[in-house]
């Protein structure tokens, strides 16, 4: 295969992703007044339906103006009240911040870990819950981004199920990349940002919503502090046409054609896995080290930044010389990493093949030895 480098900067990070030219048309679209007119309500609404269909479920789902944090913190605000005893489930950076937004509401947070380099252990999970299961809801990442690790939300929710704790979970980096089904796994709370696997812009968190979640958020002795993140303002916006705040007309209408596109890619799953899989075989014959070590994300992959390596050397090479952007990671694994997003419109052959032709250039450059020629590796490895 050949294929020249990118004219202008490829993003191959981890999210934001690159954005169709049939998502940028409609982002373009004339606006209208979507407070007023009343044909916008049904647009919204017919949206909200095509993410239900992505989803798995027939629960309610609501288009929210904001990047995912916010559908994050208004899960948060809108389902606990000070005193609540809550859990969070955690093995990375997102999973364990989940646990500030439980306690910035009041939430009594106890916190269950299992180690930062492999997914969730379920059976430990089991064990501390039979013994420790006096929670009202649980928070969990499904896709840990920063680390690449997808943990196994359909066990990790049927364990919170059998003491009938209500689960909050971060999908934004796994909804188009990984299966999910939200109501055989019945899940309360699933929660998405427009920016990863869908690729459109950032700015919109979607979630859906439970009945037992309404429920909680509706019956609640204490009122919800702050408004933006309050979903109860959104119980009866179709009813009554009215939406709590204007809403971001221009990134529906894109965010709307991108689940479109989704919806039409009946191979969306499976190529995933598959480009997910040859990625990984590539880097490790390369002789590189994921930072996974079990539980390999099919959306992205983090690794080990090598000896006498820094990100920002490998980065600036990467952009300047091949106009490729990867991405690096903060907190803890700040400088102690990088990433290759593979999702959404950046899950193509060709993306990687150049995306690994750039890296296996770098590397080399630097002095690093690498076993194999990434590229033509990850080619040979498509179909194993």
């Amino acid at each position: 295969m050949y294929l020249k480098f990118p004219s202008v900067p490829m993003i191959m990070t981890p999210g934001p992703t690159y954005v169709s030219e049939e998502v940028r048309d409609a982002l373009s679209q004339k606006i209208t007044n979507p407070d007023l007119d009343l044909n916008f309500y049904e647009y919204y609404k017919k949206t909200c339906e095509k993410v239900q269909q992505l989803l798995n479920t027939e629960n309610e789902v609501l288009i929210l103006s904001g990047e995912g944090i916010l559908g994050l913190e208004a899960a948060c605000a809108s389902l606990v009240e000070p005193g609540d005893k809550v859990l969070c489930i955690e093995n990375g950076i997102f999973g364990k911040g989940f646990g500030d937004f439980l306690k910035m509401y009041g939430g009594e947070v106890e916190y269950f870990t299992s180690g930062y380099r492999k997914a969730i252990d379920v059976k430990a999970l089991e064990d501390f819950l039979e013994k420790n299961h006096d929670f009202k809801l649980a928070t969990f990442v499904h896709c840990e981004t920063p680390s690449g690790i997808t943990n196994p939300i359909k066990q990790i929710n049927s364990s919170l199920k059998k003491y009938g704790i209500l689960s909050i979970v971060d999908a934004v980096s796994s909804i188009g990349g990984e299966e999910i089904e939200t109501d055989k796994w019945d899940i309360d709370i699933l929660l998405g940002g427009s920016q990863k696997c869908l690729s459109a812009p950032p700015g919109i968190t979607f979630l859906s919503i439970s009945q037992k979640a309404w429920k909680i958020i509706l019956d609640r002795k204490t009122p919800i502090t702050g408004f933006y993140v309050n979903l109860a303002n959104w119980k009866s916006w179709y009813e009554d046409k009215w939406f709590p705040y204007t809403p971001p007309i221009s990134d529906i209408f894109g965010f709307s054609v991108a689940v479109e596109r989704l919806l039409k890619d009946n191979d969306r799953l499976e190529r995933h896995k598959k480009i997910a899989n040859a990625v990984r075989k590539s880097l490790i014959s390369g002789g590189l080290e994921l930072y996974p070590k079990d539980g390999f994300s099919n959306t992205v992959t983090t690794v080990v930044l090598p000896k006498g390596t820094s990100f920002k050397v490998i980065y600036n090479k990467m952009l300047s010389e091949h106009n490729i952007m990867i991405g690096g990671a903060f907190d803890f694994l700040k400088n102690q990493v990088f990433r290759i997003g593979h999702m959404g419109e950046n899950c193509y052959e060709d993306k990687l093949y150049l995306t690994l032709k750039g890296l296996d250039n770098v590397l080399r450059d630097l002095g690093f030895e690498l076993k194999v020629k990434l590229h033509k590796y990850f080619i040979e490895n498509l179909d194993s």
